[in-house]
């Protein structure tokens, strides 16, 4: 395959990394498709760029980094089935079903592109419980850490481990197709999809710890999954979850100050807005609303079109996102859905009515682990001039906290108080 001269004086080693920041994973879902195994494809993804490292520095960068990776994952992969000590007869045909198939650098399939559609539809299939489709994905359609998704499910990397090693074994052993579901299938899975592809942007748009607010890779990565499942299933929900995300990712810019301060969206300057996102969020949402059947996601859409649409914090109808998370609350009558209309009350209401909710929902103890609910809490007391309280409470939420940008603003409230 020719390869091209780059122009870039950047290390070939960190190319190489940007690469694999950005392509492994579509690797990784392109192997799984040729392969039929996810560990073995994990294997191959590895061995491709240990290849890339090698040959790289001597011969270029290929013009199409992935396909050339695909290539020599799949070809490694056949040579370590050829050379696998214990090879039976199962192994040897799939071998030469292997080496029969196209070479993915030479057909480039337009169907390389829908390779992690299909790998979360495997992931979430009905077969697998509820907690391993959302690990699984997160893990293997996402690239997240065992550590990091052991974080989001409070649980310890060892016992999140587990879970994920027995998903895999039941997609093997079941076995669950590679493939995206016939349109009389796609209804009882489309519920599990669009919660992971929810979570998984939700961990973009607020990391669970490190020391930026937002991971653009994941948040970019749930957004393109959203565009393709509204081409395949283009109703209310997926269109609601998509528009949600397009409206909420279009405030990234304006989320952080350029040395990595955390902004409250009170506080954000709205011009760096991307209105574009704005536009095809709040199209998509219009759209979603006409339907008689719109769910969760549409009304978070609606609401976060509101934000998106007002000049400022001052001139947004606080009145309609309080009804709309009224709601909400109907159809998911969840505590962070609770905790979030107490703050749109606030800005209604003030902050002493805020604090009658928030002091209700943290009271019942779902909340009590979650910074957040502390964190709002505090801010209440703050504008009451309640000192002593408010210090408490945002002790509290910097004590639940791991993210670097959200413990600086924390210390930084606590220090202004007087």
């Amino acid at each position: 395959m020719p390869m091209r001269k780059e122009e870039s004086t950047r290390p070939i080693y960190e190319q190489v990394d940007a690469i694999y920041r950005s392509e492994s994973r579509r690797v990784f879902a392109t192997l799984i498709r040729l392969l039929r195994d996810f560990d073995l494809a994990e294997e191959a993804v590895q061995t491709a760029f240990a290849a890339a490292l090698e040959q790289w520095p001597r011969e270029g960068v290929p013009a199409n980094p992935r396909a050339w990776l695909v290539s020599t994952g799949r070809f490694k992969a056949i040579d370590a089935l050829r050379r696998g000590a214990r090879l039976n007869s199962s192994i040897m045909e799939s071998t030469g079903q292997l080496e029969a198939s196209p070479d993915p650098i030479e057909t480039d399939q337009p169907e390389i592109e829908d390779d992690r559609l299909r790998l979360i539809f495997t992931c979430c299939h009905p077969a697998l419980p509820p907690d391993a489709q959302v690990a699984l994905t997160l893990r293997e359609v996402c690239g997240l850490t065992t550590e990091e998704i052991a974080k989001a499910f409070l649980i310890t990397p060892s016992t999140l481990a587990q879970r994920i090693v027995r998903a895999k074994a039941k997609i093997r052993e079941t076995p669950i197709p590679y493939e995206v579901p016939t349109p009389q299938e796609l209804p009882e899975r489309l519920g599990a999809v669009l919660q992971v592809i929810y979570l998984v942007f939700n961990e973009g748009y607020s990391a669970a710890a490190g020391a930026e607010v937002t991971r653009a890779d994941l948040t970019g990565e749930a957004i393109r999954l959203g565009q393709l499942l509204a081409e395949l299933r283009p109703e209310s929900e997926v269109i609601g979850l998509l528009s949600l995300m397009l409206l909420q990712e279009s405030r990234r810019a304006a989320r952080t100050s350029p040395t990595r301060e955390l902004i409250l969206l009170e506080d954000q300057d709205r011009s760096l807005w991307n209105q574009e996102q704005i536009a095809e969020g709040v199209a998509l949402v219009e759209k979603a609303l006409k339907s008689p059947r719109f769910g969760s996601y549409t009304l978070q859409a609606a609401i976060a079109a509101v934000h998106a649409e007002a000049e400022s914090a001052a001139a947004t109808d606080w009145g309609q996102i309080v009804a709309l998370y009224d709601r909400l609350l109907r159809i998911q009558p969840s505590p962070v859905v609770q905790l979030n209309r107490a703050v749109a009350i606030a800005m209604r209401d003030g902050p002493e009515a805020s604090l009658t909710h928030i002091d209700a929902v943290l009271e019942r103890g779902e909340l009590e682990n979650y910074y957040l609910a502390h964190s709002a809490r505090a801010d209440m007391y703050r504008r009451l001039g309640r000192t002593a309280e408010a210090r408490s409470s945002y002790e509290k939420a910097l004590a639940l906290t791991q993210q670097e940008p959200e413990r600086q603003f924390l210390q930084e409230r606590i220090r202004q108080l007087k």
